[in-house]
């Protein structure tokens, strides 16, 4: 019996909504198995039961093992998975999480398929990170001078707050301990944040990879939508963590990282600029009763969508 392209019968509504999720759940060196509507982690301690409905991204690292009846409750369930290395610090893959609909996306496809509206999708993201900046009419070149200086006064400010010493950026891709503690932290909260982004992407259904600001990777998106919120929640974070030192600077920066972003709903407020800066109609999917379930047509002439699951051989004039 096939079974090719089956899915669970829950319906987005019956879901637990990303904005009520936990944002992420870190898991290393366990099996994660399915108990139940349930996911279990085994290690050496015992195991851990996780209600798979209220996660937002489970991040896998170094020596997981994930049954397939596992990835099948997350699946229903409208989690997203991401496959992550040591400390969560690099980012692997990806699991499909959730989407019925494809107005987000082409939505999302509309503004950056157009260089005009692009540019304004861009301008938009930069007003969200820096409200007190006015980036109508700045060009791209403009707006990135304008990003520079504000993570450089970002980095100086976290480090008068907390005491941490701060010399500049460093980011060693092949030894992460070779950065001092809030370069550490700092790497360990941007990739907890991609890993979080490209969950809500995907259960939203747009692409990752058609970005606005960023550009030829194929989380480009992603990436935009992580920096919308990197200096407000993921650098105050990691300079939290790093006061206490470089030992374990990733762990810690992951459970601050983690409260900060439940305690601001961040999840909620990510769906909500993620619709806003893609100016997507609320009212009109209502309307077409796709958030109901699986919604497919066929696409005619005039921009005239008609019924799928039907043969219109007899209706055409050749």
């Amino acid at each position: 019996m096939s079974t090719v392209a089956r899915r669970g019968a829950a319906a987005p509504r019956e879901l637990a909504r990303v904005g009520d999720r936990l944002s992420f759940v870190y898991l290393e060196r366990c099996v994660v198995h399915r108990a139940d509507n349930a996911i279990t982690a085994t290690d050496a301690e015992g195991v851990t039961h996780i209600p798979s409905a209220t996660i937002g991204t489970l991040l896998l690292g170094p020596g997981t093992r994930v049954t397939h009846q596992a990835m099948s409750v997350l699946g229903e369930c409208g989690a997203g998975v991401a496959w992550v290395g040591e400390h969560g610090v690099r980012f692997y893959a990806g699991g499909r999480a959730l989407t019925r609909s494809s107005a987000l996306v082409e939505a999302q496809a509309t503004a950056w398929a157009n260089l005009r509206t692009r540019l304004d999708v861009a301008r938009s993201m930069y007003r969200l990170r820096f409200p007190d900046e006015d980036p109508a009419g700045r060009t791209r070149q403009q707006l990135l001078g304008l990003e520079g200086d504000r993570l450089r006064a970002c980095y100086r400010a976290e480090s008068a707050r907390t005491g941490v010493p701060w010399r500049r950026r460093e980011y060693n891709r092949d030894d992460f301990a070779a950065g001092d503690a809030p370069n550490q932290g700092i790497t360990a909260a941007a990739q907890c944040m991609y890993g979080i982004a490209h969950a809500v992407v995907t259960a939203l259904g747009c692409s990752p990879a058609l970005g606005f600001v960023h550009s030829g990777h194929e989380r480009s998106f992603v990436m935009d939508i992580a920096d919308l919120y990197k200096t407000e929640v993921a650098i105050p974070a990691a300079f939290d963590a790093a006061v206490e030192g470089p030992e374990d600077v990733a762990a810690r920066t992951r459970r601050a990282l983690r409260d900060r972003i439940n305690k601001t709903r961040l999840l909620d407020r990510c769906v909500r600029d993620i619709k806003g800066l893609l100016r997507f109609d609320e009212t009109a999917e209502d309307a077409s009763g796709s958030s109901d379930g699986d919604r497919v047509t066929l696409q005619s002439d005039h921009g005239t969508e008609v019924e799928s699951g039907r043969n219109y051989a007899d209706e055409i004039i050749w």
